[in-house]
């Protein structure tokens, strides 16, 4: 549901510049909600249960939100701003792609800017009753071949959004050491005889929260049931490789839903999206498992800033995340080097000149106090963040690509 005050695109210049002005280059953004037709509902997102749905039974059940976002969901059926994030103010709303637009250097810095023309990251909440298909995200070379672009992501299971473990706490990763692609082959043809046992092929890897992992395109992974906090490339691009999860069918157009029209029945074109090193690696936790890290730097008395998404994929810094908690009474001036889309998991407080409230519950349509976008501009000024409030005051807040002049890797927190 979105306000019918929406500013058009071509309208949106004099509204932002109050808005930055008034927000002291912040923005106030609105809940993003996003239906997955084939997926069950976690329940732990803070949607009310009554709205589950309220895209209709059709589209599926909401079990995604979306975070500072420019990019559309691939979704059938979609509304026509389904996954785009709405900034909030003095009663009306824009996108924040058109924000971004508008005054790109402004919000992400001129070198993003300058390369991406867009905010070319976003973040989500997902959350599942049960496990996922076995799934993977094409790469970047294989995505533009249907107009898109690849989707590298990463996971952090916040433990204030998971309070239960729902059905299925462990994740699927990659393929067993000695899997053959004449193995998944078989699996591919046996699509439609139930389960096509890709899973057999596969590992899986409980799930602890307050940490996470990061995924490369091109990586086969079946979510599990924690709620995941993921930042990720800017793309919804995907190919399922499971036909049957907990008794639900997987249709074969979910497998090529981002293939070529002419591939569509070219198991060989099919496999060879998979990444088949990355998915057959003997130390693949070594080299996806990522556990908090304290940024000394930036932390202090009552207050500790940490590194929750970091390291590289094939060489290249596309997105991090950190987790920020100030303690009751606290305050600090938070210096970041480029733009961050924030989301408040715990407390209430102050960033800026902006209230941040978690929320216990929320009705479709309605907005919220805690998502912000902090634009390049506040980030490198310095915004203040104060708890007011009697319990921790806990964000998370993600970067798009080539931020940080320096980043820990993977396999770093072993040495704290």
């Amino acid at each position: 549901m979105i306000s019918p005050n929406v500013v058009s695109s071509d309208s949106v210049a004099a509204v932002l510049d109050r808005a930055l002005d008034a927000g002291a280059g912040l923005l106030r953004l609105t809940p993003t909600w996003v239906p997955r037709s084939f997926l069950h509902p976690g329940r732990r997102i803070k949607l009310h249960p009554a709205d589950l749905y309220a895209y209709g039974a059709d589209r599926g059940g909401i079990d995604e939100r979306w975070f500072a976002s420019t990019t559309e969901a691939a979704n059938d059926g979609r509304v026509w701003h389904e996954g785009l994030s709405f900034v909030s103010f003095e009663g009306q709303h824009f996108t924040l792609r058109d924000a971004v637009a508008e005054v790109g250097s402004r919000l992400i810095g001129q070198p993003m800017w300058s390369q991406y023309q867009r905010w070319p990251v976003y973040s989500k909440f997902f959350d599942n009753m049960g496990p996922i298909p076995h799934h993977m995200h094409q790469g970047f070379e294989h995505a533009k071949l249907t107009g898109q672009e690849g989707k590298p992501e990463s996971y952090y299971f916040p433990p204030q959004y998971n309070n239960v473990d729902n059905n299925f706490c462990y994740t699927f990763m990659g393929l067993e050491p000695g899997t053959t692609k004449d193995d998944v082959r078989r699996c591919l043809q046996n699509w439609n005889q139930g389960d096509n046992g890709i899973l057999d092929l596969s590992r899986a890897y409980r799930l602890k929260r307050g940490t996470g992992w990061l995924i490369p395109p091109g990586v086969l992974h079946a979510p599990g049931s924690l709620c995941t906090y993921e930042p990720q490339w800017g793309s919804d691009v995907f190919g399922m490789f499971q036909s049957l999860v907990e008794g639900r069918v997987v249709p074969w157009s979910l497998l090529v839903k981002d293939v070529p029209r002419d591939k569509h029945q070219d198991l060989d074109f099919i496999i060879d999206q998979l990444d088949w090193e990355k998915n057959v690696d003997t130390h693949f936790k070594q080299h996806n498992y990522l556990e908090p890290i304290v940024d000394a730097a930036a932390s202090g008395p009552g207050v500790t800033d940490r590194w929750i998404v970091y390291g590289t994929i094939d060489g290249r810094q596309l997105f991090s995340a950190k987790e920020l908690t100030v303690e009751p009474g606290a305050r600090c001036t938070l210096r970041d080097p480029g733009s961050s889309g924030w989301i408040t998991v715990q407390g209430e407080g102050r960033i800026g000149p902006l209230r941040l409230q978690t929320p216990a519950l929320i009705r479709f349509g309605q907005e919220t106090e805690d998502e912000v976008f902090i634009s390049h501009e506040a980030a490198t000024r310095g915004v203040e963040v104060v708890n007011t409030g009697s319990e921790p005051l806990v964000s998370l807040r993600y970067f798009g690509p080539d931020v940080h002049s320096q980043l820990p890797q993977v396999g770093d927190h072993a040495g704290q």
